[in-house]
This record gives structure tokens, sequence and C-alpha cells, in this order.
């Protein structure tokens, strides 16, 4: 479980589509501001996901190969085929030039509620949906079970994480950095979404095909 989740963030970590609104939000007008409560929404999102799931476990991994588990590993299964597909789809696709979206015109204008709400669309549901798929063999009587689904939330938050601490404390310098690596995202978008999705479906593929036989 805890190899799956630390795959599972470090693709959400890196994702370029959130990271470029995220850029946009804190050059933008009260951008610190902005910046936090997308984090916190990127964040509730994360946590609400896996409470979700805590719930429904009562905190204990079903046994292996009963219904529950199977369903489990088949939803990770299937989402880690899919990602394979869209990775290849994306990559036999002829490229296209890049053109931001219409509403990062509308960015610097917008609200504390428009920032949350954005996090939240701008979710790699797809990930957030396999770590939720790992996370039913949580053993939440176990520490070691806490601390890697804590650090699964974190990790699939810390790129947000540092960018807000260091427009923060180096306003000047992280706005120029910050704004370079935002046109670096944007030119390579589509090789990151290609290389985090097959490498992610890969892994979930993997490993989804191993507990089945297991």
């Amino acid at each position: 479980m805890v190899v799956d989740l630390v795959v599972i963030g470090t693709a959400i970590t890196l994702g370029p589509l959130h990271n470029s609104a995220f850029i946009l939000l804190l050059a933008s007008r009260r951008g610190v501001r902005k910046g936090l409560t997308y984090l916190l929404s990127w964040l509730a999102n994360l946590v609400a996901v896996i409470a979700c799931v805590v719930l429904l476990t009562g905190g204990t991994p079903p046994v292996h190969h009963t219904t529950p588990s199977t369903a489990a590993v088949a939803a990770k299964l299937a989402i880690g085929v899919g990602l394979v597909l869209f990775g290849g789809y994306r990559l036999r696709r002829p490229p296209r030039p890049y053109r931001p979206p219409s509403w990062t015109a509308r960015i610097d204008n917008a609200s504390l509620a428009t920032a949350a709400a954005l996090a939240w669309l701008l979710q790699p549901w797809a990930l957030v949906a396999a770590g939720a798929a790992t996370a039913v063999d949580a053993d939440l009587s176990s520490v070691s079970d806490w601390l890697a689904l804590t650090g699964y939330c974190l990790l699939a938050t810390v790129s947000l994480l540092i960018m807000e601490l260091y427009t923060v404390w180096a306003p000047e310098a992280a706005q120029a950095r910050l704004s370079a690596l935002r046109s670096w995202l944007e030119h390579h978008q589509d090789q990151l979404i290609v290389t985090l999705s097959l490498l992610a479906g890969i892994w979930l593929t993997a490993s989804a095909l191993y507990a089945l036989v297991a």
C-alpha cells in the first residue's frame, strides 16, 4: 500500500494543470490569500476522499480475495488501464500549439470561492480515485498506516505548499521564477501528462494484477 500511495501522490503533485493554475493565482491580486484558499481546498478534497473510504471500511482492511477487496483491486486495475490508454492516445495525437484556457484571462479578478472551486475542478480525479482504492487496505489500528495516509495527502500537496511558502518568504524572486516555471509547464504540458499517465498507469496495472493473482 505504501509504495502505491507514494507513486500516486507523486503523480498528483507533479501534474502540470493544477500547478500552472496555482502559479497564476499567486501572481494575481491577493495572490497569497487565493493561493492559500486553493491549497486548503485541494488538501481538504484529498482528506475527504480518504475519510469516506475509512468510514466505509471502518478502518479495517477487507479480507484478501473477498468481494470488497477484489472490487477495490479491480477499480485500481481499471484506473491503471485507463491511464495507460489515455497516455497512449495523447502520445499518438498530433502536437497542437498551446492555447491558454479562456478562464486564465479572468483569474486576476477571481474570488476566494472561485480559487477553492478551481482546486476541486483541477484535481486529477482518476489518480485521486486510485488513491482511494489503495486506502481500502489501510488498517487504522496501525500507526504506520496512519502515517502512510497522512504522508500521501501531504505528498500530493507538496508542490503547492512549496510555491505558497516561497511566495510568502520571497515574493519578488518567487514571481520571476514561478512565472518561468509556468511557461515551461505550459510548453511541456502534453509531454508531462503523457509521462505521468503512462508511468502511473503501468504501475497501478501491474500492482493490481499482482494483487489479483497473489
